[in-house]
């Protein structure tokens, strides 16, 4: 802590000490300034960033295609494959897609993603529930609290 000093003083003294001078709140009355190597300041900012982004967890969104006449083994084969993302962690996307009359059945992929959330209902929970979206219907699950 210094004090008050004329902006000229202020930038002489910096450059005597081999530093940076720094405002550090403009809208201050008189504006706030610091002494620092400002290099330094930046790469220590950038080393807390890159330590803070690798420490945060990413959520990826994993997809699961179904059709309304998909054979029951391979809704077996998906669900252990959407158990699998959910136990990674990732949020899981089913989607079951209709194609030419089909559409005109959307209770029977209604059903089916029903039967597929309550197949994983011991890692998972519904996040959004089973909706038409175009030509498909889509539910997300996401993992839940217990595993």
């Amino acid at each position: 802590m210094i004090g008050v000093v004329p902006t000229r003083d202020a930038l002489a003294m910096a450059r005597e000490r081999g530093l940076d001078l720094v405002e550090v709140s403009p809208n201050a009355d008189p504006p706030v300034c610091r002494m620092m190597d400002y290099g330094k300041f930046l790469y220590e900012k950038s080393k807390r960033e890159r330590k803070a982004r690798k420490s945060q967890k990413t959520i990826d969104v994993k997809e699961i295609r179904l059709r309304p006449k998909t054979g029951e083994h391979d809704i077996d084969f998906k669900a252990r494959d959407a158990e699998r993302f959910l136990k990674e962690g990732h949020k899981v996307k089913v989607r079951v897609r209709f194609r030419g009359r089909e559409i005109t059945y959307p209770e029977i992929g209604r059903e089916l993603l029903q039967e597929f959330a309550g197949r994983l209902s011991e890692v998972s929970d519904v996040e959004s529930a089973p909706q038409m979206e175009g030509r498909s219907m889509l539910m997300i699950l996401s993992p839940n609290s217990k595993s």
